[in-house]
């Protein structure tokens, strides 16, 4: 499926989310969480920890674990890998990650 195909949803402003961090955002009835690495690199993950079912991924501390640009769970310390929602510990515990790209100053989510 091409990017034009994709269903896109504005979810915020570029300048909502402070580099190094993360925000929730309710797409399609899906909660996403939305990171923001350096002055314009965005990533999506679902924001569901799947260990403890919890909207709580948006919230973790970001950060490197080798060539992995990763969150770390605040309840169960797991990590995730930001481009592809692997969970670095335990692979069945993986999340979906998601198309995101900036449009001007808006953040735009399509679900993958």
């Amino acid at each position: 499926m091409s990017s034009e195909e994709l269903k896109w949803t504005a979810v915020c402003k570029l300048g909502d989310i402070l580099p190094g961090t993360g925000v929730c955002a309710l797409v399609e009835g899906r909660h996403v969480a939305v990171f923001r690495i350096g002055d314009s690199g965005i990533h999506a993950i679902d924001n569901i920890d799947p260990r403890s079912g919890a909207s709580v991924l948006s919230r973790g501390l970001v950060g490197n674990l080798g060539e992995h640009i990763v969150v770390a769970s605040p309840l169960y310390k797991n990590h995730f890998d930001l481009r592809t929602g692997e969970c670095l510990e335990a692979p069945e515990h993986s999340v979906r990650a998601h198309h995101v790209r900036v449009n001007g100053d808006d953040v735009l989510i399509a679900l993958a």
